[in-house]
C-alpha cells in the first residue's frame, strides 16, 4: 500500500506535530547493530536497551525496528531473560544503518478534524550531513507509512526535499519550536540544506508541522556529532516552560555556549506572546573516549506515557537532574538510565526513541 503524498501541504489539512507528553500508541526502536558505533563496548548496550524497553512497557506498545527474523528470535531470547512481556512488543524487519530513530524514524503528524487521523511527514535523512551510510535509514519514514496504512507527506521546498532530523527540533503542541543556528543555519559545517535560509525554513516548519513560532537559539553542546541538536541543550516540558542546560564552570567549553542560549531565550516569546519560563539543568562532568568529548546531557531525557526516562552517567549531579525533573513532571515516574556506555555510541535516550501519538 503506497500513501505517499508529494503535493498537499499537512497544515492546510489539519495536521500538526504533537508534543512529546501527549498520549502516545506506541514508541519505535531500533535494535543495536552496529558493532562500530560502540568500540568494544556493544554487548553491554543491548542490556541498556533491554532497561529502557522494561520501563517502558507498562505505559506503551514498543516497537522494533530490526533486520530480519533470526534476529528477532535472539532479541526475544534477550528480553524474555530480563522479564519482559513480549505481546506487548512488536517487531519490524526494515534494514537499517543505525540505531538513531529520533532523527531518520517517521516524524508523526496529529490532524485536529472531526475524525483524527495519524499521519507521517518524510524529511530526507542523510546521516547528519556526515556520513556515507544512511541509505537504509532514510527508506524508514516509507517503511512504516506501509506497514501501518498512514498517510505520508514528503516535506519539499521549490522543488527540493529538506532534510531534519528528529533531534534537530522540540515543541510544545501549541505551535512553537526550538532548533539551532549551528545545525540549521550553517553554511559551512555538516549543510543539511544548503540553499535556505531561516525564512525558508521557518515557511517549510507551518507547512509541515503546523509550527507558527521558531525560537532560534545558537550552538549545541560540545562534542555533539550532529552539530547542535537542541534535543541536548533545551527542551519543553509542557506547552509553557523550558528546561535549560547549565554549566557551572566558566572554564568549560559549555560554559558560554550555554549562557548564550539563555541570554536568547530571554527575549523570546511563545506563540501567543506569552514569556517563557526557563528551568535551569545541571551538566554531568565532561566524558570523554579515545581522546573525543561525548555529548552527556540529562536533556536527552524521553517522555514516555507514564514514565520519563532520564541518562544518568555515574556523576554528583545525576541525583539533582533527577530532582529537577521530577518536579516538573509530577504526574509521571522519573527514572535514571545509566548511559555511561550508551553515550559511547555520541547519543543517548531521546536519541534512539520516537513516539507514535494516540488518536
Amino acid at each position: 500500500m503506497n500513501n505517499l503524498d508529494t503535493e498537499s501541504i499537512p497544515n492546510e489539512m489539519g495536521f500538526r506535530i504533537p508534543a512529546e507528553w501527549e498520549p502516545h500508541d506506541a514508541t519505535w526502536i531500533a535494535w543495536p547493530r552496529n558493532k562500530s558505533d560502540w568500540p568494544g563496548k556493544f554487548i553491554p548496550i543491548r542490556w541498556v536497551y533491554g532497561e529502557i524497553i522494561r520501563k517502558l512497557i507498562p505505559f506503551e506498545k514498543i516497537r522494533i525496528i530490526i533486520n530480519s527474523i533470526d534476529e528477532e528470535t535472539k532479541v526475544r531470547k534477550i528480553l524474555s531473560k530480563i522479564g519482559i512481556d513480549l505481546s506487548y512488543i512488536d517487531f519490524f524487519h526494515f534494514p537499517t544503518n543505525r540505531i538513531w530513530t529520533r532523527d531518520y524514524g517517521p516524524i508523526f503528524l496529529k490532524s485536529n478534524r472531526e475524525y483524527p487521523e495519524i499521519a507521517i511527514v518524510r524529511f530526507r535523512f542523510n546521516a547528519w550531513s556526515k556520513y556515507n551510510d544512511w541509505q537504509s535509514d532514510n527508506m524508514i519514514p516509507e517503511r512504516v507509512s506501509r506497514a501501518l496504512g498512514f498517510r505520508i507527506f514528503t516535506a519539499t521546498f521549490q522543488g527540493q526535499e529538506i532534510v531534519l532530523e528528529g533531534g534537530a527540533i522540540d515543541n510544545n503542541g501549541k505551535g512553537t519550536v526550538l532548533t539551532t543556528e549551528e545545525c540549521l543555519l550553517d553554511v559551512n559545517c555538516q549543510v543539511r540544506n544548503p540553499n535556505l535560509d531561516r525564512k525558508s525554513l521557518e515557511k517549510i516548519f507551518l507547512d509541515y508541522l503546523g509550527i507558527v513560532n521558531v525560537l532560534w537559539l545558537g550552538r549545541g553542546i560540545s562534542g555533539d556529532d550532529t552539530h547542535g541538536h537542541i534535543d541536548d541543550i533545551c527542551r519543553f516540558v509542557n506547552q509553557n516552560t523550558v528546561i535549560l542546560c547549565q554549566e557551572s564552570n566558566p572554564n568549560n567549553e559549555n560554559y558560554d555556549i550555554l549562557e548564550e542560549n539563555r541570554e536568547r531565550l530571554q527575549n523570546m516569546r511563545l506563540q501567543d506572546g506569552s514569556k517563557i519560563e526557563v528551568v535551569r539543568l545541571p551538566m554531568p562532568e565532561p566524558l570523554f573516549f579515545d581522546g573525543q568529548r561525548l555529548p552527556a546531557s540529562y536533556a536527552n531525557f524521553f517522555i514516555g506515557n507514564g514514565v520519563v526516562l532520564v541518562p544518568t552517567f555515574n556523576d554528583p549531579h545525576d541525583r539533582t537532574a533527577l530532582g529537577i525533573l521530577s518536579e516538573l513532571f509530577p504526574d509521571r515516574c522519573v527514572v535514571g538510565i545509566n548511559s555511561t556506555d550508551l553515550v559511547w555510541g555520541l547519543g543517548t535516550i531521546h536519541c534512539l526513541t520516537q513516539q507514535q501519538p494516540k488518536i
